[in-house]
């Protein structure tokens, strides 16, 4: 009798390890599957997102149904920003065939009319069929950075040239990018296909030149005093642009 006691509680020991480590499994796979339902935004990926997306300008006139999809705040955004980058790279780039004989400069210039003039034509359309209006001239902020290069001589010129155009494309990759990811417009989908592959191809001829500064293309953090950018001659600072 005592044997068979003995043998019991062994037994019933061994059978509770087991259900102990059978539960242990299951607590472990439930936690795992809960992580895996909640959504990526509960720890901060969405306030990773939207700090890092360039900011829209809301025209206050919501979303629009259109015969190409609903079109946002944020689609028109975009097509004028597209235009808007025509309406001052294309002068950039007539300005730096007439004043450059660096043969890195005149390609970007090349570039830049080519690109834009297809570009611009592109824009126009999917303006006229969204029903939309676009600038006809260009920012104040892009006015200003056609000023400093109309100032600027010689090697100066040039590597302003290719840093105010360098960082102007970098930013506006970014929104290029999130456009075509996000947008439910056919037509602006379209466009920004374009873009992306106009801003690349401007990005790789500018950086061919030599003259990026890649560390004044970086942006100060949040609330970091601002440092003046590096110059090739202190008595020409220029504004870096964010197009």
């Amino acid at each position: 009798m005592l044997s068979f006691r003995r043998s019991a509680v062994g037994s019933m020991s061994v059978a509770s390890r087991h259900v102990m480590a059978t539960g242990v499994v299951i607590g472990a796979l439930a936690f795992t599957l809960i992580a895996l339902l909640i959504p990526v935004q509960k720890f901060g990926g969405s306030k990773a997102a939207a700090a890092t997306a360039p900011a829209a300008e809301d025209d206050g006139a919501g979303i629009q149904s259109t015969a190409f999809g609903p079109l946002t705040p944020q689609d028109r955004d975009f097509v004028r920003k597209v235009r808007l980058a025509g309406l001052w790279e294309l002068p950039a780039g007539r300005q730096a065939l007439q004043r450059s004989s660096r043969p890195a400069i005149r390609t970007a210039g090349e570039h830049l009319i080519e690109g834009h003039t297809q570009l611009d034509r592109r824009v126009m359309e999917v303006s006229q069929a969204l029903g939309m209006e676009i600038p006809n001239q260009p920012s104040a902020q892009q006015q200003g950075w056609l000023d400093q290069m109309d100032r600027a001589q010689g090697p100066q010129y040039e590597a302003l040239f290719v840093q105010l155009l360098r960082r102007a494309h970098g930013k506006v990759f970014a929104l290029v990018a999130q456009i075509r990811a996000q947008t439910r417009n056919s037509q602006v989908r379209a466009l920004a296909t374009d873009a992306n592959n106009t801003v690349l191809d401007h990005i790789t001829v500018l950086e061919a030149s030599g003259l990026v500064d890649f560390d004044g293309l970086a942006d100060a953090p949040p609330g970091a005093p601002s440092a003046p950018a590096p110059v090739p001659a202190a008595s020409s600072p220029y504004s870096r642009p964010t197009k």
